[in-house]
């Protein structure tokens, strides 16, 4: 399983919110680009850039700061945030990132899901995200009557690969995945690759995702928990690699 470090972006710094609250955010470096090379330092190969204010906009707003980022880490970045439209989409693969996340107006528009699957291929990631088991859009800001299993089965047919999946109650919460809905998730569409969003908070958490034997949970993103040092980069690399990590004076904090 990878791990994915998250830096969402608003106003130009690297923040994270709590259940997806707008007004609830907390900044832990006003330069995320240096926050992307000390991930790359600590040992991260994969990093999950989010564009807040363009989720907000509907539109890329940190495409720049993006790009500098994905230069200055060096490895595979996925980023996601307001990619509703052709010319969206078409902005992030311009920043150099190696996947982009689309994912309210793909699951409302099949005509775009059709194109950004062509012009994407493997390199096309459906953000679900899911309030309650519903789906959230517009930067999680509405709450949708649509199930968030079934969209994800209808998934299957359309050609999409890889799938972003965050439990909206549980990120910037530090309360735990909801391991659950992934088993449930995993099952209703098996062929896709899973990225797990949403909770970590240990880890015993990350323990407790490799040891769910899903063979198409690929992936797990990761903010707050490695903000506030519960756990370092190298230690989650460790465990998710099937090693043991070090102990820490900073580790298991509550």
């Amino acid at each position: 399983m990878i791990l994915f470090p998250a830096i969402d972006l608003r106003d130009g710094r690297a923040v994270r919110l709590v259940q997806g609250d707008f007004e609830n955010v907390t900044v832990f470096n006003d330069d995320p680009v240096a926050q992307a090379r000390l991930f790359a330092e600590q040992g991260a190969t994969h990093l999950h850039v989010v564009d807040l204010d363009g989720a907000l906009e509907g539109g890329p707003v940190h495409a720049a700061l993006v790009a500098s980022i994905t230069a200055a880490f060096g490895g595979t970045v996925h980023y996601g945030g307001g990619m509703r439209s052709r010319a969206a989409i078409e902005t992030g693969i311009a920043t150099g990132v190696h996947r982009v996340v689309v994912g309210t107006a793909v699951l409302q528009d099949a005509e775009l899901l059709r194109w950004a699957i062509d012009r994407l291929g493997d390199r096309l990631v459906v953000a679900l995200d899911a309030r309650d088991g519903k789906v959230a859009t517009h930067g999680w800001t509405v709450t949708s009557d649509q199930d968030a299993l079934a969209v994800a089965a209808n998934l299957v047919s359309t050609g999409v690969r890889h799938l972003l999946y965050t439990d909206i109650s549980r990120d910037g919460m530090l309360e735990g995945p909801n391991l659950q809905a992934l088993r449930r998730l995993a099952a209703a569409a098996p062929p896709l690759g899973i990225l797990a969003s949403g909770g970590i908070s240990s880890l015993d958490d990350l323990r407790q995702l490799s040891q769910l034997g899903l063979e198409n949970l690929t992936g797990v993103v990761v903010g707050r928990a490695l903000y506030e040092q519960r756990f370092s980069v190298a230690d989650a690399l460790a465990v998710l690699r099937g090693g043991q990590s070090q102990p820490a004076l900073n580790r298991g904090a509550t």
